[in-house]
């Protein structure tokens, strides 16, 4: 089973790979903000049959939730706006990188600190190492 979330989330690593480019011509068509608009329009119609057809949650429960817990919209839109206009400007790679690299510096934050009810992995000598050379190749790829 943990093969099959490996290659989930090996898939949503290419289609953000795919989302970043596509996304960087609509922007450069239609603008940023409206290319952002575009994407996330077109993603909750998408969602919006998923949920129709086949959910089996409540979203009524929204009420119920830690307020915290609906940010996650606001923060895939600065995900979107940001590769809108990142993309174009640096390449795909350089993005995706950048993008990585700072998944991995907050999830090590989240991680070290157990934020959000999380259990603490410390963050020891090793994986400073590996960050800084990680924000290293940010700038090494550039050159």
């Amino acid at each position: 089973m943990k093969l099959i979330f490996s290659l989930l989330a090996l898939a949503g690593g290419i289609a953000m790979g795919i989302q970043a480019v596509v996304n960087g011509g609509l922007g450069k068509k239609v603008g940023t903000l409206e290319a952002s608009f575009i994407s996330f329009f077109i993603g909750t119609a998408a969602l919006f049959f998923l949920v129709l057809f086949l959910g089996k949650g409540n979203l009524l429960a929204i009420s119920e939730v830690p307020k915290g817990q609906l940010i996650g919209g606001l923060l895939g839109a600065f995900f979107v706006v940001v590769l809108v206009i990142v993309s174009p400007e640096i390449g795909v790679t350089a993005t995706l990188i950048s993008v990585i690299v700072g998944q991995l510096l907050i999830g090590s934050l989240i991680d070290h600190f157990g934020l959000f009810g999380g259990e603490r992995f410390p963050i020891d000598f090793k994986k400073g190492i590996a960050l800084l050379l990680m924000l290293a190749s940010i700038y090494i790829f550039q050159k």
